[in-house]
């Protein structure tokens, strides 16, 4: 306790005084911990969560990779909703694929990043896949026909 005395005494600039001590918002020297703190105050953006465009260009310019997902799923629920089923959940699932491809190419990507770089392209890429087959296997008369899912299907339901 005699250092941090001397700290505050001193004309200098204040500094750390030992391995767990730190200056806080006054400049004076405290001992801190290596608990994490009970409130966050702020959250580290995502690797790529950065503007997509450059801070001149007008807003949605900046946010195109999302946009540009958005618009594909936003038609792919239009057709849906028109009774083409099947083609709007593939675009949906389109759209989602391409999202995972573009965190996965492109730099920055504006609001399309979330989470790390990985669990984007996890998440789009899982997403998207089930989508597409499911919208494949849809009946009736499917487009994709998987014969070891009947078998199941038989044995556990019928």
């Amino acid at each position: 306790m005699a250092g941090v005395r001397e700290a505050e005494g001193a004309e200098s600039e204040p500094g750390a005084l030992d391995a767990v001590s730190a200056p806080d918002a006054e400049g004076k020297p405290r001992r801190t911990t290596r608990r994490f703190p009970l409130f966050t105050r702020d959250t580290a953006r995502p690797e790529g969560g950065g503007r997509a465009a450059g801070g001149d260009a007008p807003a949605p310019a900046r946010q195109w990779p999302i946009l540009a997902v958005l618009s594909a799923v936003g038609l792919g629920l239009l057709l849906t909703a028109l009774d083409v089923f099947r083609l709007g959940t593939i675009l949906i699932g389109a759209a989602l694929l391409a999202g995972a491809v573009m965190r996965w190419m492109l730099p920055d990507v504006g609001m399309l990043a979330v989470r790390s770089r990985f669990t984007d392209m996890l998440t789009y890429g899982v997403l998207g896949v089930a989508i597409v087959l499911l919208s494949l296997m849809a009946q009736p008369n499917p487009w994709l026909v998987i014969p070891f899912l009947d078998d199941t299907l038989h044995f556990t339901v019928r």
